[in-house]
């Protein structure tokens, strides 16, 4: 605010946030602090660029007046965002109860003996407001976007929907994944069930061919019995454990192989 004796004059300096091809506006505020009326007129050093309105008045004591400053829209842009405009608030002591009627150019010149006060405004081309980023704050990238609600607090139809299904899929997903699982293991230990059930009735099996010949006399070659077996079957019998099973329950038996 200017410390003039007249008028406070806020701000000194006036600033333009700049965009090409669109009128823009600023506001200057007067205050008159004084008992007496005052009369002002607003001057600038390129009166076809700016409008000014009002670019003169009266303000009465202990109040305010507004003046609105508009550039006109610009094709080019000014080099470095530089401008060399000025603006010159002249104001003057009027007569009580002056309206902007009583208000002649005489008023302000020093001929006429009024003393004149003068302050003279800067002005600024500063960048325009950036928009609203459309990412609503709090959000984070790879999460799930998030219903909005409407004004009296209730979601419509198609955003319910889309809540509830981001909601159940992750715990179908993991119901799926837990019967794989499941089944995975059921068909696991039904195999070796399987095996495991062969392989006894092949025990009980040589177990009984063993209860047979237990009783033969001893060879020649020291052996108290034979059994026959297939050569393709000897090797199975090999894999399984079975040809060792043998020589444990009775070392006196010989497995004779023969071909197919």
């Amino acid at each position: 605010m200017s410390s003039g004796e007249l008028l406070g004059i806020e701000p000194l300096e006036l600033k333009f946030p700049f965009e090409l091809k669109k009128q823009i506006s600023c506001s200057l505020r007067l205050s008159n602090k004084n008992e007496d009326y005052v009369a002002f007129k607003v001057k600038t050093t390129n009166p076809k660029k700016y409008c000014v309105r009002p670019n003169t008045g009266v303000v009465p004591p202990h109040s305010t007046c507004d003046v609105i400053v508009t550039m006109q829209a610009q094709r080019d842009a000014p080099i470095d965002m530089q401008c060399k405009d000025k603006f010159l608030v002249q104001s003057v002591v009027a007569n009580p109860g002056a309206t902007v009627k009583d208000i002649t150019p005489e008023m302000f010149t020093k001929e006429s003996g009024n003393t004149v006060d003068e302050c003279k405004l800067k002005v600024l081309y500063v960048p325009p407001p950036q928009p609203p980023s459309p990412v609503p704050e709090g959000s984070e990238e790879g999460s799930s976007p998030r219903p909005s609600v409407s004004d009296n607090g209730t979601l419509s139809a198609p955003e319910l929907v889309a809540a509830s299904r981001a909601l159940t899929e992750p715990q179908e997903k993991s119901n799926e994944e837990t019967l794989r699982r499941e089944v995975s293991k059921q068909r696991a230990g039904g195999f070796s069930l399987l095996i495991v059930v062969l392989v006894a009735l092949l025990g009980i099996f040589l177990g009984y061919l063993l209860k047979k010949i237990d009783g033969t006399p001893e060879g020649a070659d020291g052996y108290t019995g034979y059994i026959k077996i297939p050569e393709a079957r000897r090797a199975f019998l090999i894999a399984k454990g079975a040809y060792n099973l043998c020589f444990d329950l009775n070392p006196h038996i010989q497995l004779v192989t023969f071909d197919d």
